[in-house]
C-alpha cells in the first residue's frame, strides 16, 4: 500500500472502460482514486477496508475523523448497509440515484470499516447518478467511501484539473469525466426514529424533500417531524458538538501514556506496547485504520480505564490526536 505523498506523479485518465478497469483494480487493492460524480469529484476508497479509508483521510489532510459518505449502485446494496424506515425509503425512491445522502442506522454486520462511519451507529449512504462513479462501484464490487477530492479546507473540485491542483502527487489516479453537473455537494438528510432532519443543504431543496414525505404519509402529519435545518450549513454528517459525546468510550481515557496503570487497558503505538497496538512499526496510517476498533475493544475489556500511547501529530496523526482528545474529554468540540 502506498502512503499518500509517495506518488511522483498523479495520472489522469479520461473516462472509459480501460480507465474504470484500472481504477477498480486500485480500489480492490486498497488504494484511493479520484473520480467524477454529478456533485463534485470524489476521493474514493473501498469502504470495507480500514487501511483504504485511512488513506483518504491522510491524502486530504483531514483534521478530524468525521464520518464519510458511502456510495452504492442500487437499493439492494444500500439495504445491506443501513436500516431504512418508511420515510427513508420514500426519499430514496424519489431522489436516488441523485445528489441526496441519507443518514440511517447502520445495519449490524454491514462490514463497513469503523473509520468510515467514525465509530457511529449511523451510516451516510448515497446512490450517485453519474456514470463514472457508478461504473467504478460496479467494477470494483465495493461500496465506496468518497468525500470531495481536495485537500481539507480547500475549495471542492468540480473538474479534474481542480483535483490535480489540490492532490497532485498525493494520489495515484484521477478518472476525468468532465465538469460536474451539480457543482455542489449532496443534500444530507438524517432519517432516524420516524423523524427527518436536514444536515446539509445541497441540490435537492427543502420543499422537494417535504413534499415527498407528505405524499408518502398521505397528509400533513409529518410536518412536526421534519427539521429543515435552515439555520446553519453543517459540514458533518452529524450535528456540531455531538461528535465527542457520540465517540467517547464509557470508560475514562488517558492519552500520551508511556505505560499502563494496574486498572488500565493499554493501546500501544510504535515502541510502546500494550494489550493491543495501533501500529508496532509506528505507521500512522495503520494506526488510523485501527483506532476505532481498538477503542471499542478497550471499552469492552474488563479493565476500568483506558490508556493510549503517544502518537505523532504529523499528517493523519493530527486526526488521530484530535479523536483521542475528544474521547478523553467528552464534550470538547
Amino acid at each position: 500500500m502506498n502512503a499518500p505523498g509517495t506518488f511522483h506523479q498523479t495520472r489522469l485518465l479520461h473516462y472509459g472502460p480501460d480507465a474504470i478497469a484500472e481504477a477498480a483494480a486500485m480500489i480492490k487493492g486498497g488504494g484511493v482514486v479520484a473520480v467524477a460524480s454529478e456533485t463534485v469529484y470524489g476521493l474514493a476508497a473501498d469502504a470495507t477496508q480500514p487501511g483504504a479509508v485511512a488513506q483518504v483521510y491522510a491524502a486530504k489532510g483531514r483534521p478530524a475523523f468525521n464520518p464519510l459518505i458511502v456510495h452504492v449502485t442500487d437499493m439492494a446494496m444500500a439495504l445491506r448497509l443501513g436500516e431504512f424506515d418508511a420515510r427513508a425509503k420514500a426519499l430514496a425512491e424519489s431522489f436516488w440515484p441523485g445528489p441526496l445522502t441519507l443518514v440511517v442506522p447502520r445495519r449490524a454486520g454491514a462490514g463497513i470499516a469503523a473509520l468510515a462511519t467514525a465509530g457511529l451507529d449511523t451510516i451516510a449512504i448515497r446512490m450517485p447518478a453519474h456514470r463514472a462513479i457508478r461504473d467504478l462501484i460496479a467494477a470494483s464490487g465495493r461500496p465506496l467511501a468518497a468525500p470531495s477530492a481536495n485537500r481539507s479546507g480547500a475549495i471542492s473540485p468540480t473538474r479534474a484539473d481542480h483535483v490535480l491542483a489540490s492532490l497532485g502527487g498525493r494520489i495515484p489516479l484521477i478518472v476525468d469525466d468532465g465538469p460536474c453537473e451539480c457543482g455542489v455537494e449532496s443534500t444530507i438528510v438524517m432519517e432516524i426514529d420516524g423523524a427527518t432532519r436536514v444536515l446539509r443543504h445541497g441540490p435537492i431543496g427543502v420543499n422537494a424533500l417535504l413534499a415527498t414525505l407528505l405524499h408518502a404519509e398521505g397528509g400533513a402529519g409529518g410536518v412536526d417531524r421534519f427539521d429543515p435545518g435552515l439555520g446553519s450549513y453543517v459540514s458533518r454528517i452529524d450535528a456540531p458538538g455531538q461528535l465527542a459525546s457520540h465517540y467517547a468510550p464509557s470508560k475514562p481515557l488517558r492519552i500520551n501514556a508511556i505505560h499502563a496503570e494496574h486498572d488500565e487497558w493499554m493501546i500501544g503505538f510504535g515502541p510502546i506496547f500494550g494489550d493491543a497496538t495501533l501500529s508496532r512499526t509506528g505507521n500512522v496510517i495503520e494506526a488510523a485504520a485501527r483506532l476505532f476498533d481498538l477503542l471499542h475493544e478497550a471499552d469492552a475489556s474488563p479493565k476500568a480505564k483506558i490508556a493510549v500511547a503517544p502518537v505523532p501529530g504529523d499528517g493523519v496523526g493530527t486526526a488521530i490526536n484530535d479523536r483521542l482528545r475528544r474521547a478523553a474529554h467528552p464534550g470538547v468540540d
